[in-house]
């Protein structure tokens, strides 16, 4: 079994599969962020910065450049055709795991879009990153991303919280795993 850190994050990248398209965000995309990520929902259950203004998109870009480079993690945009970005799908290196997380801009929403993103990247954790496990970090009160996780085929796994504050608000974060089938 490999580690999480084997293989590189290739430096561009486009998924296909599940009826979407997973690909690099590009500075074309930067208008269309704020209408994504500038939300009460994404503010509260997501470390992404609010308010999310133009200023607030371009760090974003330029962050997921260098966790790229870095081998850190990727961020994705979440498309039906290729186009236009409907949402996120993060892959991060854990020592033991890959991470996923994930946001849909609420115009988007209810339609499946975060559980075809999830078990797109997780196939591809697998299959190109030889991951042994893909893990979801969640708080239990979200109640949309525990379905996501669910309906991804994630186990709740019996381990302690994570707990710390993001934001100026506790947290608690239950940890969901999927294994290498």
């Amino acid at each position: 079994m490999n580690s999480p850190v084997s293989s590189p994050f290739p430096e561009r990248i486009r998924l296909s599969g599940e009826g979407l398209i997973l690909r690099d965000w590009t500075e074309d995309d930067l208008p269309a962020m704020p209408a994504l990520f500038d939300h009460p929902d994404i503010a509260y259950w997501t470390p992404i910065v609010s308010p999310f203004d133009d200023a607030a998109a371009r760090a974003r870009l330029d962050r997921d450049r260098q966790l790229r480079a870095d081998g850190t993690a990727m961020l994705l945009a979440i498309t039906t055709d290729g186009d236009a970005p409907l949402g996120e799908v993060m892959l991060r290196r854990t020592p033991d795991a890959m991470e996923i997380g994930y946001a849909v801009g609420p115009a988007h929403r209810g339609q499946g879009l975060a559980v075809r993103a999830v078990r797109l990247m997780t196939a591809y954790a697998f299959d190109q990153l030889d991951a042994a496990r893909v893990i979801l970090e969640l708080e239990a009160e979200n109640t949309a991303s525990v379905a996501v996780a669910t309906k991804a085929g994630f186990t709740l796994l019996d381990t302690p919280l994570i707990t710390g504050e993001e934001k100026g608000r506790p947290y608690a974060l239950q940890t969901w795993s999927l294994s290498r089938p």
